[in-house]
């Protein structure tokens, strides 16, 4: 692109300025919350698809989680780099949307029945041949999913904020995932009893692909984004030159693993928790949990200003104790009086909740403050690594050793469907999470010292810790 026409369209989006326009803040909503929408439908039913239609495999399950994580890592490392190499976010965010819309409708046709006709084979032979194509089906959904979201759509907010604004800009990315839960979470279950998995998969894939025929014709590159590297920058992330040359966005990538540790140790099982443990009806843990959502998330655009006027660093000090105090308070509220956990439990969460997106928001507009311009899509990987593999391989391990050491028996709740383990999740997965998430004060203060000088020429350059 000439430097010309580089002044034209920047003075036509305002992509690079300092100023968000309406048409950027419409591209971020859209298909940053249509993206975490669909991604929530995969974490939270698909396995459960997979559970109550195929066959009840605990290990599939597994299985399909473990290697869909694999398989997100894999694809942002390589699809980020593709995306520096062309110079382009644009066709990489719209046609990757459209082709994910495509893989999650497909689901809906997934059955053992028509496997069974497909193949000419046996009842067991036909759930067999299900699971093996469910597996591999997420890993594809996955691969154009992490293509179109993880590496495409967030190099381009990067490429798209300035520091001035960012924290604004990533307070509103980090409540997508929690309004996408909530939706899902809330609407979902509810809609699934009315239209089946089929309709669900059918009407989820069909919004996904419209978006991103829309995305073709409304999402603009930045003017300054430019064709750079080759595809060997896969591993650009990982050379000790270029660690060494970045302290401060790596201390910043560690600071976001231990918070995704601290966060899945007690997350995947928080509801089952609610449910078994404290003894919460759907309403009543749908309304704690709704709540603490919905207050958090406005306590939290109030922060926003905040975070943008203040070092975002020294801001981690306060969001790292709020989260941490809430969840000390979740580890204490159990009493005999359902009133009163009720109430606790409700006002632990909301604090929090309130810490949960503040931590999210401060490391996710650092991490983008840290990230040389340039490089922007070679380095999503790297940030996949810390902040999706490394948290959902570790810490669910580490919740789940607790629970069953624990070994809280499954109280009799009138209810023969509210699990079928031995045991359920114990208080003490809060407290463990409060601890993990203290660690990071161990960080804070490393990346308090690492000095970044100012970027130039799109690069940041940085003094050594």
């Amino acid at each position: 692109m000439c430097y010309n026409e580089a002044i034209r369209n920047k003075g036509r989006y305002s992509m690079t300025g300092k100023e968000f326009t309406k048409r950027s803040w419409t591209i971020l909503i859209v298909f940053g919350l249509v993206g975490q929408i669909a991604w929530a439908v995969e974490n939270m039913y698909f396995n459960l698809f997979v559970f109550e239609t195929i066959a009840p495999d605990l290990d599939t399950v597994t299985l399909m989680v473990q290697l869909s994580g694999i398989a997100a890592t894999v694809t942002t490392l390589i699809a980020g780099a593709l995306s520096d190499q062309t110079g382009n976010r644009r066709k990489y965010i719209s046609y990757g949307y459209l082709i994910w819309g495509f893989t999650i409708a497909l689901f809906g046709l997934l059955k053992t029945e028509n496997i069974q006709k497909l193949f000419n084979t046996s009842a067991g032979s036909a759930v067999t041949i299900t699971l093996v194509i469910v597996v591999v089906g997420d890993c594809v959904m996955t691969l154009f999913g992490s293509t179109a979201n993880d590496a495409a759509f967030n190099a381009w907010v990067t490429d798209n904020t300035h520091e001035s604004y960012r924290g604004k800009v990533e307070s509103v990315l980090s409540i997508l995932p929690l309004i996408a839960m909530l939706i899902v979470a809330g609407g979902f279950g509810i809609l699934v009893s009315f239209i089946g998995y089929q309709g669900l998969f059918f009407g989820l894939g069909a919004v996904i692909t419209v978006c991103g025929i829309v995305g073709i014709f409304i999402i603009q590159d930045s003017p300054t984004l430019e064709k750079k590297g080759t595809l060997k920058d896969v591993i650009y992330g990982f050379k000790p030159s270029v660690v060494k040359g970045n302290p401060s966005l790596y201390l910043t990538l560690c600071l976001m693993g231990v918070y995704g540790i601290a966060c899945q140790i007690f997350m995947p099982y928080l509801i089952i928790y609610m449910k078994t443990y404290l003894g919460f009806t759907v309403v009543e843990y749908s309304v704690v949990f709704g709540l603490a959502i919905l207050l958090g998330a406005d306590v939290n655009v109030g922060l926003s200003g905040f975070a943008d006027k203040v070092d975002k660093r020294k801001a981690l000090y306060l969001a790292t104790g709020v989260l941490s105090l809430g969840l000390l308070g979740m580890y204490f509220a159990h009493f005999e009086s359902k009133i009163i956990t009720l109430i606790v439990f409700g006002i632990s969460g909301l604090v929090m909740i309130t810490g949960y997106i503040f931590v999210s928001a401060l490391c996710g507009a650092l991490t983008r403050d840290y990230t040389p311009e340039k490089d922007a899509g070679k380095l999503q990987g790297v940030r996949m690594i810390f902040s999706v593999l490394i948290p959902m391989l570790i810490g669910p391990m580490i919740g789940n050793a607790i629970n069953k050491a624990a070994a809280v028996p499954l109280p009799d709740l009138g209810s023969a469907d509210v699990m079928t383990t031995e045991y359920i999740p114990a208080p003490e997965i809060f407290l463990a999470g409060a601890i993990a998430a203290a660690l990071m004060y161990a960080i804070i203060p490393l990346l308090v010292n690492s000095k970044a000088n100012k970027k130039e020429n799109g690069n940041a350059t940085e003094n050594e810790v």
